[in-house]
């Protein structure tokens, strides 16, 4: 009679594991019979707005016109690329499997040059503030190269969505890790956030390619989060404001302040 409990339950678990898979597949099989369709929009305007400036071979069109037409395919492209990037991106994080190169880094020094990164990504009336308690040697055991994606992707999404005003960043130590929170003006992302790195998915199994391609972006930064044991969590608050914040078991030392 025990032998029968034992083998129901490992063929339960050997059922669940069997549908989890199925869905995984068939999850990805969706995705990648639908990127076609998102690689085709921007491609069609490019191809269409370059057919019609060389079509010009009387010149009747006015200068304004052709530099209309060129930033659209302008934008256009860059559309396409950033959707690639993140595609490629995305093919990293299958299975949640990745390996970490932990290296110690002087952690101010750190987020000061994630700090200069996005001054270049801002409006020129938006600034970009770093705020902790932590002294200016502590030391971080992470993977800069994670740490690096995790950062730009979050502050990328601030700079796109704060037309004025700052962008803070605070980082500090919680729970035997790191805590890092980025608070922007401008409408809340919360609803794009998911546990599912293919959640960028419709209900009606089409991929939706945006003009920002947030939910690419959140989908990455989740699984990095995921695979690192941490969190990540989008808070809007009143609306007028949104806090990324992140958390991730994080070694840290020298993270006390020497008194004056």
């Amino acid at each position: 009679m025990i032998f029968y409990f034992i083998f129901k339950y490992y063929n339960n678990q050997l059922k669940r594991e069997l549908r989890r898979a199925r869905k995984s597949e068939q999850l990805k099989s969706v995705f990648l019979a639908n990127v076609s369709r998102s690689l085709r929009t921007p491609l069609n305007a490019i191809l269409g707005y370059s057919n019609l400036i060389l079509s010009e071979k009387d010149e009747s069109m006015r200068p304004e016109q052709v530099r209309d037409m060129v930033s659209l395919i302008r934008a256009d492209s860059q559309q396409l690329l950033d959707f690639i990037s993140y595609l490629l991106e995305l093919s990293n994080y299958e299975g949640s499997m990745l390996s970490f190169t932990l290296i110690e880094v002087n952690l101010a020094e750190l987020m000061a040059s994630y700090r200069r990164e996005a001054l270049n990504l801002t409006r020129p009336d938006v600034s970009v503030c770093l705020r902790t308690e932590l002294s200016p040697h502590c030391k971080a055991t992470l993977d800069t190269n994670f740490m690096h994606q995790l950062m730009m992707h979050l502050l990328t999404e601030a700079a796109k969505h704060t037309t004025k005003g700052d962008i803070m960043v605070i980082f500090k130590h919680e729970r035997n890790g790191l805590r890092v929170s980025i608070t922007y003006g401008g409408a809340g992302q919360a609803d794009l956030l998911s546990e599912d790195i293919y959640s960028f998915l419709q209900q009606d199994n089409s991929l939706m390619l945006t003009k920002d391609n947030s939910r690419l972006g959140l989908s990455i930064c989740q699984a990095i989060i995921d695979s690192l044991g941490g969190e990540l969590d989008l808070d809007t608050g009143n609306g007028m404001r949104t806090t990324a914040s992140f958390w991730f078991p994080c070694k840290l030392r020298h993270m006390r302040k020497k008194k004056a």
